[in-house]
């Protein structure tokens, strides 16, 4: 039984997200993927949002065949008219957004000398501008709905004196700001009830470790990182509102 096999057989399935409509950018692979299949797996009414509708359809067909609830929902996060499109389709098919996990993400690994406007301000844009535009359009609804819960992706390669890699400087900064803009997230949310909460996950095996980072070997599972987040979003993590949660998977 590989790593992923075993994460899905043990993923737990007790209703816990039953009522809850959530949004999963980054819905195609890796991290948004397990995250999108393990909230439906609790209950949970998800729209799955990235630029690839193939990838996107065949999870929204696995979610369905197992008796979820999902919406396929092309989006590309650094435009603001698709975020918005994202925000309505899924308010129409199941209610007001109460679950935010912004996933979506990009990497370039390139010797900054070498860095090009336009691949810094591609990452950039997936990254931090990403987050920004879909964090907005969340708090316009649960501000005026009784609140809810955004997790915001930053990285250990976001979190000061913690190891950086030669190439990274793009996705360095963008990491840095959307853990930052989380922090100020969590004190603007607080008086709505909405609960913002940045997830600093070290080595996850996925596409874009093997592409940012081919030497690190991956201590976490995209199913692990997907259990923690269904916990994140739940009640018993209410305490935890304006955490940065630095998780040092490397093996």
């Amino acid at each position: 039984m590989n790593a992923q096999q075993q994460g899905h057989e043990t993923a737990g399935k007790s209703g816990a997200l039953t009522g809850q409509v959530a949004i999963v950018t980054g819905a195609s692979r890796g991290i948004g993927r397990a995250a999108a299949l393990a909230f439906a797996a609790e209950g949970a009414a998800v729209a799955l949002a990235a630029r690839d509708t193939d990838a996107l359809a065949a999870n929204v067909a696995e979610i369905t065949a197992a008796g979820g609830r999902a919406l396929v929902v092309p989006t590309d996060v650094a435009d603001e008219d698709s975020v918005a499109q994202l925000f309505a389709r899924t308010e129409a098919a199941f209610g007001p957004v109460t679950i935010l996990v912004n996933a979506a993400g990009a990497v370039a690994n390139r010797p900054f000398a070498e860095m090009d406007t336009a691949t810094w301000d591609a990452v950039l844009d997936t990254n931090l501008r990403g987050t920004f535009l879909c964090c907005r359009a969340a708090f316009q609804t649960m501000q005026v709905r009784g609140g809810g819960v955004i997790v915001n992706f930053s990285s250990l390669s976001g979190v000061p004196k913690v190891e950086k890699f030669p190439g990274l400087s793009a996705y360095v900064v963008s990491k840095f700001g959307v853990a930052g803009l989380s922090e100020i997230l969590a004190v603007e949310g607080r008086p709505h009830n909405i609960r913002v909460i940045a997830v600093s996950p070290g080595a996850v095996d996925t596409e874009m470790l093997r592409e940012a980072a081919p030497h690190l070997k991956a201590g976490m599972t995209p199913e692990q990182m997907a259990r923690i987040l269904v916990f994140l979003v739940g009640p018993d993590a209410a305490p935890l509102a304006g955490t940065n949660l630095e998780l040092y998977t490397n093996a």
